[in-house]
């Protein structure tokens, strides 16, 4: 796969804290890394991923593995934030250059429809406050991300790629990948659904 890694090396990206301009491969320069592809800083059930694979970082920090974050746009980062649900570095990709290089799919309009249609937004909802994370609807619905493992040096071990916005990696596959021998901590014994707090805002 080291044509993935030649596709997206030197594209640039924004670091949130300090707003310096990096290429993407520093990201893999002195130690393995986990990118995790974010779809929209305000989506419901992107926040959800975003802490479950958190849980992780104490594992991560003892193996030396870097856990950072890519969103294609600023809006929600602030909220984002305030929510304390992800503790590495994050990062901003305004010309969506990665995802369009990494072929990170899109909703089309009917497919968001669809995808709103078939899923029962209270139980989301309900998930979502008892966890204590909120959501918005600010920014781009229809873009999706996903998961790039890469090694020291520029390796690629994983990409995994959402086909809806519920999909997501297991901590313990990410583990294993990497080649931790310790255990992930069980999270939610179901995976949350993507519905209308995460796709299209409500019809005014």
């Amino acid at each position: 796969m080291s044509h993935i890694i030649q596709k997206i090396a030197k594209n640039s990206l924004t670091k949130v804290n300090g707003g310096q301009t990096v290429q993407v491969d520093s990201l893999w320069a002195d130690s393995d890394v986990v990118i995790h592809f974010i779809r929209r800083f305000g989506c419901v059930i992107c926040r959800w991923i975003a802490k479950e694979m958190n849980t992780l970082q104490p594992i991560f920090d003892e193996n030396n593995v870097k856990h950072v974050g890519i969103a294609p746009e600023i809006l929600g980062l602030e909220e984002f934030q305030n929510l304390n649900i992800f503790s590495g570095d994050l990062y901003i990709d305004e010309k969506k250059k990665c995802y369009t290089d990494l072929e990170f799919s899109s909703y089309s309009l009917l497919g968001a429809l669809g995808t709103v249609l078939e899923k029962d937004t209270r139980d989301i909802a309900n998930k979502a406050k008892t966890e204590g994370i909120s959501g918005n609807f600010k920014g781009d619905w229809y873009q999706l991300g996903g998961v790039l493992i890469v090694k020291k040096g520029g390796e690629v071990l994983k990409l995994f790629k959402q086909q809806k916005c519920s999909d997501y990696m297991i901590n313990q596959d990410v583990l294993d990948i990497l080649g931790i021998k310790e255990k992930a901590k069980v999270g939610s014994e179901t995976q949350p659904e993507c519905s209308d707090v995460c796709g299209l805002p409500p019809k005014q």
